[in-house]
């Protein structure tokens, strides 16, 4: 019964040493989630003075400690010896330094589990000592280099994001890792020293940028690399103008003026009905078919097999159709407001949204009867809009919408409430075998596109065993499956089957007893059609955990909370694209693919690691919870946050960005590149120990930029960066991913990477796709006393059908005419990747 459901980390214990984003919102996620949150901050308070620590210090008990006392020191490890988890994002050793070794604090305490979470790895010998701000981070992950088509295009490079990628791909990172060895201590009656290196967190979540294809049939390549490869051949320069470039867009993919002015953010390629059923809402359907246009009944055969030049519901679009499309498109918006084409997209499964700003979003009447936002009466701000949970259980979500504000104690209180707690664990096992933390648990996968197929992806490096459950006949383009599944198939064994009838109906009821997890990314009314809902759940499988991804929900139902949509939907919807564009009429994706999707995902990981420790503990079956626009409140927590006497929502926005402020923004050098500085008002002294910088603390606030850019493009930009960091000033210069790719790849050798630095890239000469492929490792959580596995490498869609047919006792006769039937298949195409 739902009555009996508290709040699952109730009685864990963790004292967050965290300042800044990461750390304190791994912190907050489990404050939420019930965990007794002990907040450290040095006597003069937070190193980062802004209005988002009351969001991401919310459930936390705020104590203040000098760790450069003796009697700070003892008080910590005090703290820390009654505790389960330790947060802490110093530069690796620096704890150790301080006189907290929690290499020692651990074998005085083995059921702790500590938390790293430094901006680069302590295997790092190049970086690891750099004072690594977020920008930093960036600035060396080749985040600024690499802002996608748009901006090469637009010969804007490097460009600006004030978005905190490397901290918020490091929490949700972060946080799953903690849970998932929490869940593991329930067995082992062990903890674990966990690090997740900032620089190796937001590679992960850029993993699909940094893969690259040899050979990649030309059919999937867009209109806007076509136009890179023939201007980079005939020397054209690359300065193209907004307008320009919207004409290289897939009409799919792209924004359209409405009748009040506001553009309305299309994003439904490679999908056999969502494209289909946009140009019929627009009016325009059967025109285009009486033109036409025409729709393939197999795009996975070759495109020279194919009979036309395109098929509506893939991506990319030839130019000739995607011009005649968008065309139409453009008049047909504007018969419409934004708040309109929204209903009418939400209500017929079409991905679509307003653009919006932030300011907009927080007040979104869907993001506040959802409790997407949610009001907090804080002891600072008043009462303040805050983001409501990112991750949460179905059962007791509603428990976590009344969070309290940050509550200052003092350490012998604190201490008394902690040892109050009682932490009731087995023994400690004996055993030296090493294991992952997610050993013997089973999952269904039965998600598409990126954050679903992610988060059971990475569910595999830590040991689970990954089925992925696809249609018989494919929905989705081969962009989405293949390519994408190039990342997120990996560790999988697939198979196709129609669930909704006949023999794949009997097979997927078989999958689900015989599993431990369900992931899926589907619509409450998808969910219960399949017997996945609570009730008939708990019929086929009353021990199974089910985790549902998706677009717009919250703890609870609002407006908005069927309507499905991708990434790029949420991006619109909560400003992010306003940002990158800095206008309603020039509005841009940020560039990332699956800025929100892989975040997403390890969100999704999270609440599943969340409901097995609630399992082991209390036997309660809970169903885990996320979503992209929850999510992408931790992606804009500099500023997804309102009051009555908030200033001005004036954050870095649009293309010509190039930093904060004079002292954290782009130089250019005498070497032909950028150096990125990152510094603060407290450093500007320290400007003057710089050879070519002497007077620089004397100077006026406005003369400070035309100083630095002036003095800066007399010299080498690692000249300077090596200067800057003698006098302890953080910067950098710009890589790019395509650099950290060359300088960091090795052949393939079946490790994950955790060992190597905080960059690593694997060469597979022999992938099974026939094409040579370099792709990011799993390397970003790096435990120290359990496995992480590098997982197999994607199996071609359908491979494993027949042999998981035969573990579930069916005969070779049953599977051959369960094939043969169409209720299930081996494959979706002759080749790999259909060219």
């Amino acid at each position: 019964m739902r009555e009996n459901f508290g709040l699952p980390l109730t009685g864990v214990k963790v004292i967050d040493f965290g300042q800044y984003i990461a750390g304190p919102a791994v912190g907050m996620m489990l404050g939420d989630l019930g965990a007794t949150v002990v907040h450290v901050d040095p006597p003069s308070g937070p190193k980062w003075d802004s209005p988002a620590n009351a969001v991401l210090n919310r459930n936390k008990l705020m104590l203040k400690l000098d760790l450069k006392t003796a009697e700070g020191l003892a008080q910590a490890k005090k703290l820390i010896l009654e505790s389960d988890i330790v947060i802490e994002g110093f530069r690796p050793g620096k704890m150790a330094e301080m006189g907290l070794d929690l290499v020692a604090l651990r074998a005085e305490h083995p059921q702790l589990i500590t938390l790293s979470i430094p901006g680069f790895a302590s295997t790092d010998e190049k970086r690891r000592e750099l004072r690594a701000y977020e920008s930093i981070v960036s600035a060396s992950s080749g985040v600024f280099t690499d802002m996608g088509l748009n901006r090469v295009l637009m010969g804007i490079n490097p460009s600006f994001s004030p978005l905190p990628l490397p901290s918020a791909y490091g929490a949700m990172l972060a946080g799953s890792s903690v849970v998932f060895a929490l869940q593991a201590r329930e067995k082992s009656g062990v903890g674990d020293a966990i690090e997740v290196p900032l620089a190796a967190a937001v590679m992960e979540g850029l993993c699909y940028n940094s893969i690259e294809i040899a050979n990649l049939p030309k059919r999937y390549l867009t209109q806007r690399e076509v136009e890179i490869q023939r201007r980079r051949v005939e020397g054209i320069p690359m300065n193209m103008d907004y307008e320009e470039l919207q004409e290289l867009l897939d009409p799919f993919y792209r924004s359209y003026m409405c009748k009040d002015g506001r553009m309305f953010y299309v994003v439904c390629p490679s999908h056999k009905h969502h494209a289909k059923r946009c140009l019929e809402v627009l009016g325009l359907y059967d025109e285009l078919i009486e033109e036409g246009l025409t729709e393939e009944e197999n795009t996975y055969l070759p495109s020279s097999q194919w009979q036309s030049d395109t098929s509506l519901g893939v991506y990319p679009m030839p130019k000739f159709w995607a011009d005649r499309i968008a065309e139409k498109m453009k008049v047909a918006f504007l018969k419409r407001t934004s708040k309109e084409w929204q209903k009418i997209f939400g209500r017929r499964g079409i991905p679509g949204a307003p653009q919006r700003w932030l300011q907009e979003w927080i007040h979104d009447d869907h993001a506040e009867t959802a409790g997407l936002m949610i009001e907090v009466e804080d002891t600072t701000y008043g009462k303040m809009i805050q983001p409501g949970p990112i991750v949460w259980l179905e059962e007791c979500g509603e428990l976590m919408l009344h969070p309290q504000p940050p509550q200052p104690i003092d350490f012998d209180s604190v201490l008394t409430r902690l040892k109050n707690i009682e932490t009731k664990l087995p023994a400690v096992s004996t055993t030296n075998k090493q294991h992952g933390w997610l050993e013997g648990i089973r999952v269904l996968d039965l998600c598409n596109v990126i954050a679903g197929p992610h988060s059971a992806c990475y569910l595999a490096r830590f040991g689970a065993e990954v089925i992925k459950l696809d249609p018989a006949t494919p929905l989705y383009d081969s962009w989405n499956t293949v390519i994408y599944g190039m990342s997120q198939m990996a560790g999988k064994r697939s198979i196709l089957a129609d669930i909704s009838k006949g023999k794949g109906r009997e097979v997927f009821e078989k999958l689900v007893r015989s599993v431990d997890v369900i992931v899926w990314n589907a619509t409450d009314t998808q969910i219960k059609k399949m017997g996945l809902d609570a009730e008939g759940l708990k019929a086929l499988n009353p021990e199974a955990i089910f985790c549902k991804l998706d677009c717009f929900s919250g703890v609870r139902k609002g407006p908005c909370s069927d309507f499905i949509g991708y990434d790029d939907v949420v991006q619109a919807s909560t400003g992010i694209m306003l940002r990158c564009g800095g206008a309603m009429d020039t509005p841009e994706e940020h560039a990332h693919v699956g800025t929100i999707d892989v975040m997403c995902g390890f969100g999704g990981a999270m609440s599943i690691g969340v409901a097995l420790y609630q399992k082991y503990r209390t036997g309660l079956i809970g169903r885990g919870r996320t979503s992209l626009v929850a999510n992408s409140a931790l992606l804009q927590i500099p500023y997804c946050y309102d009051f009555e006497k908030r200033g001005l929502f004036d954050e870095p926005s649009g293309r010509q960005a190039n930093g904060h402020d004079e002292l954290t923004r782009f130089y250019y050098t005498s070497s032909g590149n950028y150096l990125l500085l990152s510094a603060y008002e407290v450093d500007v002294k320290n400007f003057d120990n710089v050879e070519g910088l002497e007077g620089f603390s004397q100077l006026a606030k406005d003369e400070r930029a035309a100083f630095l850019a002036n003095t800066f493009q007399k010299y080498p930009a690692h000249e300077l960066v090596e200067r800057l960091n003698a006098a302890d000033i953080a910067a950098v210069v710009c890589d790019d991913i395509n650099a950290l790719r060359a300088e960091y790849g090795r052949i393939a050798d079946g490790t994950p990477g955790t060992n190597r630095s905080s960059y690593s890239f694997s060469i597979y000469e022999n992938h099974p796709s026939g094409h040579k492929v370099i792709q990011l490792d799993p390397y970003a959580v790096r435990p120290l006393n359990s496995i992480v596995y590098a997982p197999s490498l994607p199996e071609k869609f359908g491979k494993s059908t027949r042999q998981i047919m035969l573990e579930l006792g069916y005969s070779e006769a049953e599977i051959e005419a369960s094939i043969a039937s169409g209720d299930l298949s081996d494959s979706w195409s002759d080749e790999y990747l259909p060219s």
